[in-house]
């Protein structure tokens, strides 16, 4: 199931329109490559309607916003509405600030998001219209463990129903759900966390594999949610000493490079509720 998810991205090579965080724009460029995809970015707001026409996905990362990048989210989502083109968001940072969570709910009321991918702090400021977080990290009272994992499913399931969009929600544990069925995943390393982009280079990913497998949304964004976690842990077994957190960020973008379907299917670790 995941495999072919992951094959799919190979065999189409999408093109992917990337309005993302000028922190990470190189790495989500070079994990879109890696995987298999094609990128493209542009965040101008007389440039994206003609180059969203062009592309198969949009992915719209509001981690580093400006009026103009604001304005060039909308003309690209609606044209990419129009065109049927799957669009993800990630809010990153919603509930940090006023700006970054007002936006981030108009995308979410004004575009048909086929996927919503960003920490739980992040997901629960949409869900609920106001929250907070720690910068663009999770709070740690939010955080998803094996004692709330049975709240934070519920949870996911009822704002993928109540938003008609995939929920992705990663940390140490993930969840990737629709309005039935939610995907847990425990992929991944904690050290992940020390370089910074590992959730934009996922954000365009899954735009990506959502993409090359439209009619299979749910297991797409769960099949880049496991290879991501995978990479982290490939990665991390190369590390040798003297390596830090930059080396490793090439480790992951390596990992992804060189992953089959079949190497995904046998090291996912996932179960689904």
């Amino acid at each position: 199931m995941l495999k072919d998810c992951f094959d799919n991205v190979r065999a189409s090579v999408p093109l992917v329109h990337n309005i993302t965080n000028y922190v990470t724009v190189n790495d989500v460029a070079n994990i879109l490559l890696a995987c298999g995809a094609s990128p493209i970015m542009s965040d101008e707001p007389e440039d994206v309607v003609d180059i969203t026409s062009i592309c198969g996905g949009l992915n719209i990362n509001i981690g580093t916003l400006n009026k103009h990048s604001v304005e060039g989210m909308f003309r690209a989502g609606r044209k990419a509405a129009e065109l049927g083109h799957p669009i993800l968001l990630d809010p990153v940072g919603a509930g940090a600030s006023t700006l970054r969570t007002d936006t981030a709910t108009r995308l979410m009321e004004e575009l048909p998001l086929t996927v919503i991918r960003g920490n739980i702090s992040e997901i629960k400021t949409l869900a609920h219209g106001s929250g907070t977080t720690k910068g663009v990290d999770a709070d740690v009272a939010d955080a998803v463990t094996e004692e709330t994992l049975p709240q934070a499913i519920e949870f996911v399931k009822a704002f993928a129903k109540k938003s008609n969009a995939v929920i992705a929600i990663t940390g140490a544990i993930d969840l990737v759900a629709d309005a039935k069925r939610c995907f847990v995943i425990r992929n991944g390393r904690a050290e992940m966390g020390k370089i910074t982009g590992t959730g934009c280079q996922l954000s365009g990913m899954m735009t990506a594999f959502i993409t090359a497998n439209k009619d299979n949304v749910l297991e797409a964004a769960a099949a880049a949610v496991c290879a991501m976690g995978l990479a982290g842990e490939i990665g991390w077994a190369h590390m040798q000493a003297g390596d830090g957190n930059s080396t490793y960020r090439n480790r992951i973008i390596d990992a992804i490079c060189n992953m089959t379907g079949d190497e995904l299917e046998k090291g996912a670790k996932y179960e689904i509720r």
